[in-house]
């Protein structure tokens, strides 16, 4: 049932939401046990864009984008609008003016399993939007829904204050009792794939920094 604002969330320290979007959507990813990703219709409306801050989350009901103006005023420094709609909707909920007052509120950008529309005028904004739609579909105003509650957005659940990463390669979501674990070891994986690249890029072949032959000559391959 809709009609609920939860004015208070707690969020994770800036430093390490910071330090995550540094890391990325594949390496957090795959620092923390390959889970957390959201489908892969979540694409950015223009490229080169990489984000991270605290879910400020939007349950609303299909083709109506009220709860985004509630949303809004909850806003702090840093977050993130993330929107779920009740049932599967493309119309576009999303345009420059909410992005203006987003922005004015510290709003780092929006992920909507839905549609967003005045791409153009967005990107000149430079205001980064994950959707699954661009649709210039409008939408009314006449439905509660709620604001900072429990979501699944394209398949994964997130909780108010949880940490979203978002860049070209996708959207993750890091639950923020665990963020700060999650990028200490993405800080290791970032180190040990330098390393690896170090070698790759002076001759070395990835069959050999990963030991992969044995394991293939036991499995049966054969050079003719």
């Amino acid at each position: 049932m809709g009609g609920r604002v939860v004015r208070n969330i707690d969020r994770a320290a800036a430093s390490v939401i910071d330090g995550l979007g540094h890391a990325g959507v594949a390496t957090v990813h795959e620092a923390q046990g390959r889970i957390g990703l959201l489908a892969s219709r979540m694409r950015p409306i223009y490229p080169n864009a990489r984000i991270a801050g605290s879910a400020v989350t939007i349950s609303a009901p299909p083709g109506d984008n009220w709860m985004v103006h509630v949303a809004i005023e909850q806003l702090q420094q840093g977050d993130i609008l993330v929107l779920a709609p009740t049932s599967p909707c493309e119309d576009g909920y999303f345009g420059d003016l909410l992005a203006t007052s987003a922005m004015a509120r510290g709003c780092r950008g929006l992920v909507i399993d839905a549609g967003v529309r005045d791409v153009r005028d967005l990107t000149r904004m430079n205001f980064p939007v994950w959707s699954k739609a661009v649709f210039a579909q409008g939408t009314v105003k006449a439905t509660l829904g709620s604001v900072n509650v429990p979501i699944v957005c394209a398949g994964a659940a997130i909780d108010p204050g949880d940490v979203i990463v978002a860049d070209d390669d996708g959207v993750c979501v890091v639950k923020r009792a665990e963020a700060a674990a999650v990028l200490e070891k993405a800080q290791a994986r970032e180190a040990a794939e330098e390393s690896k690249r170090r070698r790759l890029a002076a001759g070395e072949l990835g069959l050999d920094i990963y030991d992969m032959r044995g394991k293939l000559e036991a499995m049966g391959l054969r050079y003719e």
